[in-house]
């Protein structure tokens, strides 16, 4: 390892030159394929820091794909029904706990995923590996790899991908800084630990669920709002001013993970040998109100061997409404009801917040309206 790396460019083409490098000791990373920018690496350490906390709040491996510094999806190794393991397409391979993990989190918003950076808790194992293998992507950090991972990494994307290799034992120095616009910034890192300690009375799965919305939202551009389900976030808002625009984004994002699921949606006569991503934007539109846009004579025939039926508007809100115990972190307090009204739509049975609003109670009676269970944490989790 060395204690500099120099890099392509920074955040765009013209910011040069680009470089990390540490001031006292070595970088804890070693990259061993590819060559990874200034944004790769931002994600790479976000993504890292979460799946670490992950696992040890959890005891499961755990991944995350993360996209422009915020993560698209994180999950930790829960074993998944057969219809998870289709709409995630990996119904057709050999999945080790780890790789779980992974499809559970590329899975959760493949459209927001396309082009990740990856992170994984664990050495990255030749299951893991090939699933990466298939699916558009930057790079991965890990612990360590396997020899039959690292040779299927090394091959992907003719031989550029970049894998990085990263110390587990490295500790950061308790004070970090920042520079912009030339004046530099520092702060005491945000050492705060979430675990099972900050919940009663909330049954175990939910415990966890919630655990793995608020460590997601530790490491996602504030305002930010979690739903996670069944050991996954589910949907993620990320970086809006408003609180209720986080609540309706990540809530959107968890009724199109669950629509996928739909007879419909799972049925789709796709033409042979669609390219994954066609796919997965298609569905997103045939789910959408654009439905008509994909169905329109002239277009259809470039997906499915016949035109499907259209999931009308009805029939999208009767089997959101099948949807139950979904967990919900917010890194912030939820300042009115309305956030909870959103909730409850996305079938949120489970919610954990900061508290502190002066309208407290008005959120209180909402959830109370909706028999959902909310945890005030007295923990703020904004990330910049």
């Amino acid at each position: 390892m060395a204690n500099e790396l120099e890099l392509k460019y920074g955040c765009n083409p013209n910011q040069k030159p680009a470089r990390i490098f540490m001031k006292e000791g070595e970088l804890p990373i070693e990259v061993l394929n590819g060559r990874p920018g200034y944004i790769n690496l931002l994600d790479a350490f976000n993504s890292w820091q979460l799946v670490k906390e992950l696992k040890e709040a959890t005891g499961l491996p755990a991944a995350a794909s993360f996209k422009h510094v915020s993560p698209a999806g994180a999950a930790v190794a829960v074993e998944m029904s057969d219809t998870l393991k289709k709409i995630y397409f990996v119904d057709d391979v050999k999945l080790s706990p780890l790789a779980t993990a992974y499809a559970r989190a590329r899975g959760a918003d493949r459209m927001s995923s396309y082009g990740d950076f990856i992170a994984l808790s664990d050495t990255c194992d030749e299951e893991t590996a090939r699933i990466i293998n298939r699916e558009v992507s930057d790079g991965v950090i890990a612990p360590d790899y396997t020899p039959e991972a690292l040779e299927i990494l090394k091959n992907k994307r003719k031989g550029t991908y970049n894998v990085i290799k990263i110390d587990p034992a490295y500790r950061p120095a308790p004070i970090e800084h920042k520079d912009v616009f030339g004046v530099t910034f520092e702060q005491g890192r945000n050492e705060l630990k979430i675990d099972e300690s900050l919940f009663k009375e909330i049954p175990a799965e939910a415990k966890r669920d919630l655990i793995i919305a608020l460590i997601t939202l530790k490491y996602t551009q504030s305002n930010s709002v979690c739903y996670a389900k069944d050991g996954q976030a589910i949907g993620i808002g990320a970086g809006q001013q408003s609180r209720i625009h986080c609540t309706r984004l990540a809530g959107n994002k968890a009724d199109i993970w669950y629509l996928r699921q739909h007879p419909k949606v799972m049925n789709l006569p796709w033409i042979e040998k669609i390219r994954r991503a066609d796919r997965d934007n298609t569905i997103d539109v045939y789910i959408s109100e654009d439905h008509d846009d994909v169905l329109a004579e002239g277009i259809w025939q470039q997906f499915f061997t016949e035109k499907p039926e259209v999931l009308t508007r009805e029939e999208k809100r009767a089997w959101l409404d099948t949807m139950t115990g979904v967990a919900l972190g917010s890194d912030a307090f939820f300042p009115f009801g309305d956030n909870i009204e959103r909730a409850h739509k996305s079938g949120v049975s489970y919610i954990a917040q900061p508290g502190g609003s002066v309208r407290d109670d008005h959120v209180i009676s909402t959830c109370d309206k909706y028999n959902m269970a909310m945890a005030f944490t007295g923990i703020r989790l904004f990330h910049h």
